[in-house]
């Protein structure tokens, strides 16, 4: 027994890792990623409490499917928050993906690029141009992921957020040239969850730190505008719902406030729950007994989606 039990943990790691490999899904041919510079930087991970990626690289999507028999045929593309400085990558990413799954829905973890002088050009339009490939390369894949083509959503926490409501506003800008038969689907999200999100970058209720990272120091006063979201809002915008803590200090709720707004004006179907207390960045929420409810007022409004 003691020459088995190695050779078994050794088959389960290497099942284990095979697995984490095919998930594993790089969004562009190394030698197509657009607005790419050559340089020396390289992509870092630090893990403390929790996995910070910066300077992403290499962008990419990692899949979490949930079994046949409780799939419900919905996707969730998951952008981790950071201030477009790093990606919240299991906090916000890997950890929401396992959760969507034991409610039977899938959950894609975007590991998209961050902006960066040194490694691109118009940095301001990378996370964008890695957000619309992400959802293209899962709409083309959803037979072989068990996915309806039709309800495939978005959720994006923080500045991720921000990103994640860039795709539902500016899904149809032409910020690069289609390299294949993938870039022919549809970039819109079915449906987009906005958790504390970065929305604004023209009020005093911006996040300045996500601003500056995305835009720079000598802000562009149309790119402020551009990339203030509550602006670009139209009634083709996806159906939202929005979560947010009347107490965070560091994304202010106006922030959730200013997108329902604009939601309404426009007719777009919109749900928002404030919580009294939370903070920013609180995640699941799991030792939170009232604020953890979050995540079931995000599985009832999926179930409602028409």
């Amino acid at each position: 027994m003691k020459y088995i039990l190695p050779v078994f943990f050794t088959y389960m790691m290497m099942i284990t890792t095979a697995h984490s490999q095919d998930t594993i899904m790089p969004l562009w041919p190394k030698d197509k990623i657009p607005n790419r510079i050559a340089s020396d930087e390289k992509e870092e991970h630090v893990y403390k409490d929790i996995l910070r990626i910066a300077k992403v690289q290499e962008p990419t999507i990692e899949v979490y499917l949930p079994s046949k028999k409780t799939a419900t045929g919905q996707a969730m593309l998951i952008f981790p928050g950071g201030g477009y400085r790093i990606l919240a990558y299991d906090w916000e990413g890997t950890d929401i993906a396992k959760f969507l799954n034991s409610k039977g829905i899938a959950g894609i973890v975007v590991k998209n690029r961050l902006p960066s002088s040194v490694s691109q050009k118009d940095k301001h339009n990378v996370p964008l141009i890695d957000a619309q490939r992400a959802i293209r390369i899962v709409r083309s894949n959803a037979a072989s992921y068990n996915i309806d083509v039709n309800k495939i959503g978005i959720m994006g926490f923080s500045a991720g957020g921000h990103l994640a409501s860039t795709l539902g506003t500016h899904y149809n800008d032409k910020v690069y040239d289609p390299i294949d038969k993938i870039d022919e689907q549809d970039a819109r999200p079915d449906f987009m969850a906005l958790i504390y999100p970065v929305i604004t970058f023209t009020q005093t209720t911006k996040h300045s730190g996500s601003e500056i990272n995305l835009l720079g120091e000598n802000i562009d006063p149309n790119l402020e505008k551009h990339f203030s979201n509550e602006l670009q809002v139209t009634n083709d915008t996806p159906t939202t719902l929005l979560i947010h803590a009347a107490d965070d200090t560091s994304v202010p709720v106006a922030n959730s406030i200013l997108f329902f707004n604009a939601a309404q004006a426009n007719g777009v179907e919109a749900t928002m729950h404030i919580y009294p207390k939370g903070g920013h960045g609180f995640g699941l929420a799991r030792n939170d007994d009232y604020l953890r409810g979050w995540t079931e007022r995000l599985f009832d409004w999926m179930e409602n989606i028409k």
